[in-house]
């Protein structure tokens, strides 16, 4: 799915806009890790790290960072967008559970998962090994910051249908649509529509499908316990603010090592 998706995906995501959000939250926490790092600058692992953009923008703040995504596609991606911000950024292909093997343990001050990346492990043992495996890549005292979409709330209201997204490019236009389907087994199918038009050509459609495990805040405060992390503080967004299992659009949760 997101190797088809990977040439898209920029599109899809009006960066200015997140990373506006995103980043004051994220250098805060640098902040506060900084104060206890035996080197700087800090080192910046973002796991499933798509595009790069994140990874990008820290780089651009003088963090040393790498980045890992399971998708070919999307690290090729990265790659280009590192280059072309005239950045050398290590991206490599590399999934949840082999982090450490491939860029070896007690290496980063923060790890980063973002972007509702770890409803992608459909099983406990496979969210367990991905956690001890975000332990063993950051050094005692290191962070780990997860974003997901508030699965609580998503599983009470059974809310099918997210945002539609657009963007225009000179005479082309993309709509992405993006609904769930949920499984009688507790899985959700994740669906989204691209839609796509150049001038006034007819619009082509794609529809791409995977499957996600909708984890709750006490699902992932539970399995970040058995994985040995502490401090484990539960937000709303990335703007900080609290979580609310009713309201809140997002689960962010910061861990420490």
């Amino acid at each position: 799915m997101y190797d088809a998706f990977s040439s898209d995906y920029d599109r899809f995501v009006n960066w200015e806009s997140r990373l506006a959000a995103e980043l004051p939250f994220l250098e805060t926490r640098l902040q506060l890790l900084s104060r206890t790092a035996p080197a700087l600058p800090l080192k910046i692992l973002d796991a499933a790290c798509g595009t790069g953009r994140h990874a990008i923008a820290l780089a651009q703040r003088g963090y040393l960072v790498a980045g890992a995504d399971l998708s070919e596609g999307m690290i090729s991606q990265a790659r280009q967008n590192a280059a072309a911000a005239g950045l050398k950024i290590r991206f490599d292909t590399a999934g949840f559970g082999n982090l450490a093997t491939s860029f070896g343990e007690n290496q980063f001050d923060l790890l980063l998962c973002l972007g509702n990346s770890l409803p992608h492990l459909l099983s406990a043992q496979e969210l367990a090994d991905a956690l001890n495996d975000f332990a063993r890549c950051l050094r005692p005292g290191g962070e780990l910051i997860l974003q997901n979409r508030n699965f609580d709330a998503v599983l009470n209201r059974k809310e099918r249908w997210m945002e539609p997204q657009s963007h225009r490019q000179g005479s082309a236009e993309w709509i992405f649509l993006r609904f769930y389907d949920f499984e009688p087994g507790g899985l959700i199918n994740f669906n989204i529509i691209t839609l796509k038009r150049r001038a006034d050509a007819p619009w082509s459609q794609q529809v791409a499908s995977t499957s996600l495990k909708p984890w709750t805040q006490a699902d992932l405060q539970q399995a970040l316990k058995d994985a040995s992390f502490t401090e484990i503080t539960s937000y709303g967004s990335m703007n900080g603010e609290p979580f609310d299992r009713e309201k809140s659009g997002n689960l962010v949760i910061t861990a420490r090592r």
